[in-house]
């Protein structure tokens, strides 16, 4: 049992977030997280959404469910959740990562299934969701899932992006909340706006935009070879994402 090897279950001197602007230098070391799922984001994203935005007993959705942070979050927090991915081995490490036992925990269910096809949940069933895309194919993660959204360029992705949003809108249940942590890319020099583009597609779905909040990067990968590139070709490095929290 994953179990044994936890010694530590909460995170230390935990606070809710209390402005728009977010940064977690610590990754976050508690109950069987981790940072070997590249691109997942830190526990304390999705705690401080699902104190916020859920209650204990809810039914969560994240149908990106990725490395399982999200999950397993849930589970901690008393919150039932459904963890949808299209890749077998992100469900399998999630399985992993949600195999704990601990007292007043939230149920957690897996499926293998497509964030632009959830026939599987029902109508207005669900009380939160707190997903976390891919970003186009800025990281692939499969190498012939057909399904998967991480191989599309910008375009297709941000096509694909509204049938995410419409199944999302129509397992919500009335003014409950949405939340999507979203990051831009750079082109020939330029920013593509990604975030922003997937914001006004779930505006135009029907959700109202409750938040905005600025969240900071650390760490990212090759950091020294794009120090070197952003002073001979002069650009910014991308160093933030947008947490974008809708209201159905």
């Amino acid at each position: 049992m994953i179990n044994k090897k936890i010694t530590k279950w909460e995170p230390d001197n935990f606070e809710l977030e209390m402005n728009t602007v977010w940064s977690f230098p610590d990754r976050g070391k508690w109950a069987t997280h981790d940072a070997k799922w590249r691109g997942n984001w830190s526990p304390y994203i999705p705690r401080n959404l699902l104190l916020r935005y859920s209650s204990e007993g809810d039914l969560v959705l994240d149908q990106f469910a990725g490395g399982g942070t999200t999950l397993v979050e849930a589970k901690l927090l008393n919150r039932n959740i459904i963890g949808v991915d299209v890749n077998e081995i992100a469900l399998e490490r999630c399985r992993e990562k949600c195999v704990f036992e601990r007292d007043n925990t939230g149920q957690v269910y897996f499926n293998k299934g497509d964030a632009r096809d959830l026939h599987f949940i029902a109508d207005e069933s669900i009380d939160f969701i707190c997903t976390h895309p891919p970003y186009a194919n800025i990281i692939s993660y499969s190498e012939d899932i057909e399904e998967d959204l991480s191989h599309c360029k910008v375009p297709q992705f941000l096509e694909e992006m509204k049938k995410v949003a419409s199944e999302s809108y129509r397992v919500l249940k009335d003014n409950k909340f949405c939340a999507i942590l979203m990051g831009d890319t750079r082109q020939k020099g330029y920013v593509v706006p990604m975030s922003f583009d997937v914001m006004k597609i779930f505006e135009i779905q029907g959700f109202k935009l409750k938040e905005i909040i600025l969240k900071e990067q650390h760490n990212c990968k090759a950091t020294g070879f794009w120090k070197t590139n952003s002073i001979k070709y002069n650009f910014l490095l991308l160093a933030h994402e947008y947490l974008f929290v809708f209201r159905k």
